[in-house]
């Protein structure tokens, strides 16, 4: 081993890496002296992701074009890393989208790939990674979660739930690897702009028509809870307000509010 070499820099994995806060959160990586390994559905559009944040921050990244609402996705991509001999240091599990309407009304098969995205791609790659990580005694887990977690949603019955999954994991998770070295955060954000309302079908609801964050100061807090080893982090003082309320309001007034908010004025 060359004394002189510069020693290598972690890697980290973000999934839903092409836009919105899984982007910014790529960026804030890279900044902080990661490579990049960046995962999305669009090859055109992550590529060029990739270049930008290669170009910006001189690090290097990777981009692998990879669909996560197939279920083999996962392993596919664990599979193409280690061909690469890349170790992923910090695992973004940011990949998710949202359905709007009756659940009797929606494509089932749509809603079974949202589940196959938000709930099983997400845990398939955390636990394809984590033995690793706690095995080396380090790494960061960054989930991101949604305000949605704490309540139930009708209007978008599926995505609610995957979202109080994606929490209720998290935090198992913080408890398990207590002490390992590894630190696991659910990042909770509120209605973000992302893009993410226009195929959830949400655009011009109350949830949408004010008080909506702005994706680069979301991707900040989450970047700097998952830093601080911080077990949860909901941006923004309405957002944290909201799951406070919901969280002693009767259930049932809860999802009442919940959908209230899903509907157009």
């Amino acid at each position: 081993m060359d004394p002189n070499a510069s020693p290598a820099r972690p890697v980290a994995l973000v999934t839903g890496a092409s836009s919105g806060i899984g982007f910014h959160l790529a960026r804030l990586l890279a900044e902080h002296g990661h490579d990049i390994v960046l995962v999305a559905r669009g090859s055109e559009r992550l590529a060029q992701a990739a270049r930008d944040v290669a170009r910006e921050f001189r690090v290097q990244t990777t981009a692998v074009a990879e669909d996560l609402a197939f279920h083999e996705a996962p392993t596919h991509l664990v599979r193409e890393l280690t061909a690469l001999g890349l170790t992923i240091d910090v695992l973004v599990n940011n990949a998710g989208y949202a359905m709007r309407g009756l659940f009797a009304s929606l494509d089932l098969d749509e809603q079974l790939a949202m589940i196959q995205v938000n709930v099983t791609s997400l845990t398939a790659l955390t636990g394809l990674l984590l033995p690793g990580m706690i095995e080396r005694g380090r790494g960061r887990i960054l989930n991101v979660a949604s305000t949605a977690a704490f309540q139930a949603g009708p209007l978008m019955a599926v995505y609610y739930a995957t979202k109080a999954y994606v929490l209720s994991f998290s935090e198992a998770l913080v408890n398990e690897t207590a002490g390992s070295g590894v630190t696991v955060t659910a990042l909770c954000p509120g209605p973000t702009a992302t893009g993410f309302e226009k195929r959830a079908g949400m655009s011009g609801t109350r949830l949408f028509s004010g008080g909506v964050m702005d994706a680069q100061a979301v991707a900040r807090q989450g970047f700097d809870g998952m830093m601080q080893g911080r077990a949860l982090v909901i941006p923004g003082w309405r957002n944290r307000l909201f799951a406070q309320l919901v969280r002693v309001a009767p259930r049932a007034m809860a999802a009442q509010m919940a959908r209230s908010v899903q509907e157009t004025p």
